[in-house]
């Protein structure tokens, strides 16, 4: 999976996963592009991987959640030859009953997770197909598998990540574009801050550090997984659970209502 001369795009890159993914993906000879809002952040992890590995390393400070910023962003998604790699990777988190939930901070981290993962992927993949090759990988999370009280907006953009996901990969089944989603659990990273969660209430056997997920991830990437679990022990559990789910397919648009349903 070694290119030459190839871009890689990694979002919210400054830290965490993001950050992981630019170093990986840094060895594997990708150029970056690296995006995020803390400009300091970029720069230093940019020199970093610079003087490193010595690929070239752009670096993009945007807010994704603003229109005019994310169309920059998109521009040169659409118009970047060398772009081989998205990593939809930007993205928060917001852990608290909705009845006593904030609806702007609400609305901010669907605009996050959803729409700008939407747009970006969007605006990434008429190139791809055009040039027959490349990859979008979009994290989304345990989450959106295991939901809870107090997860509701958050389960719910992760499982849309996970869905438009594989709805995507039907699309481009014929296609050599790649498309992969990886889900990972508790992480030890910055995301917890400010969420509503403390990570130090969970037990350690739950969390993973950024590079054991990313290392993980790239390993499902190269195996040609379509969604990778970094701690699932069996990939045969998750591929159950999708031939659990298919089963119900046949039945889900018919005619006339079930007879249970039917006095």
């Amino acid at each position: 999976m070694t290119t030459q001369n190839k871009t890689a795009v990694v979002t919210g890159a400054s830290a965490g996963l993001g950050a992981a993914y630019a170093q990986r993906l840094a060895d594997r000879g990708y150029d970056l592009i690296l995006v995020a809002r803390n400009a300091a952040r970029l720069e230093t992890l940019a020199s970093d991987i610079r003087s490193r590995t010595g690929r070239a390393v752009d670096v993009v400070t945007a807010d994704l959640t603003d229109a005019a910023q994310i169309s920059v962003v998109e521009e040169r998604l659409r118009t970047d030859e060398s772009i081989e790699m998205l990593v939809n990777n930007a993205g928060g988190g917001l852990f608290t009953p909705l009845a006593t939930s904030d609806a702007a901070a609400s609305e901010a981290l669907i605009s996050l997770n959803v729409t700008s993962l939407t747009r970006l992927t969007t605006a990434v993949l008429p190139g791809l197909t055009a040039r027959g090759h490349g990859t979008v990988v979009n994290i989304s999370s345990a989450l959106a598998l295991n939901f809870l009280p107090v997860s509701a907006v958050y389960s719910g953009t992760k499982s849309y990540v996970l869905t438009f996901t594989q709805a995507l990969q039907q699309e481009l089944a014929e296609s050599p574009v790649v498309v992969q989603a990886v889900l990972p659990g508790a992480v030890r990273t910055e995301f917890w801050d400010g969420s509503g969660a403390d990570l130090g209430a969970f037990p350690d056997e739950w969390i993973m550090s950024a590079d054991d997920a990313v290392d993980a991830a790239l390993a499902g990437l190269d195996a040609g997984e379509p969604v990778t679990i970094p701690s699932l022990p069996q990939i045969s559990d998750w591929e159950s659970f999708e031939k659990a789910r298919q089963t119900l397919v046949p039945n889900l648009s018919q005619r006339a209502p079930a007879d249970r349903y039917r006095g």
